[in-house]
């Protein structure tokens, strides 16, 4: 078995924001290490009939949800997606060709460290409208954490097909 990789700790104990936030940090840093070291032929790999689920597609989708949730939702960006998934609903999973796994890698640290300064402006209860729904920062957070950890473990199993590293 591959040595497990450096993960933020998890506090066991503390406030509803430690918790949460390093929770979602935690299974991040899961997407990160699922993901790095593979070559772009694996990375783009596709285990199932779908060909949409493979480790590359799952971090250009799991990028996009951290836009969309963090950024256009509670903090009001504007939505550059909207149009092509109207078009494509799948279009988030089909990553350009020439587009490298070290390149989807750096955007998706680069949205989850926008989305961290995000979550650091507002209070937990702070409340946000999209498109008339009204979302807390509590429930984007939460749904953010079950978001990432679904898809970590896809990524879990798609690089366990792929060459065989295991690990939580």
């Amino acid at each position: 078995m591959t040595e497990r990789p450096q993960r933020p700790e998890v506090p066991l104990t503390g406030g509803e924001r430690e918790i949460l936030t390093g929770l979602l940090d935690y299974h991040r840093a899961t997407v990160a290490w699922k993901s790095g070291g593979l070559t772009e032929d694996q990375a783009r790999r596709a285990h199932l009939p779908s060909e949409l689920t493979t480790v590359a597609g799952l971090v250009a989708h799991l990028t996009l949800n951290e836009g969309f949730w963090f950024g256009v939702v509670v903090d009001g960006e504007e939505d550059t997606w909207e149009e092509q998934l109207e078009q494509d609903p799948d279009a988030e999973f089909r990553v350009p060709p020439g587009t490298t796994v070290d390149q989807l890698l750096a955007a998706y640290e680069q949205r989850c460290a926008r989305s961290r300064e995000i979550v650091a402006k507002h209070d937990l209860d702070d409340q946000v409208t999209y498109k008339d729904e009204t979302f807390n920062v509590r429930w984007v957070l939460t749904h953010m954490i079950e978001e990432t950890a679904r898809h970590v473990g896809h990524l879990d199993v798609l690089r366990e097909l792929t060459d065989g590293l295991t690990g939580e």
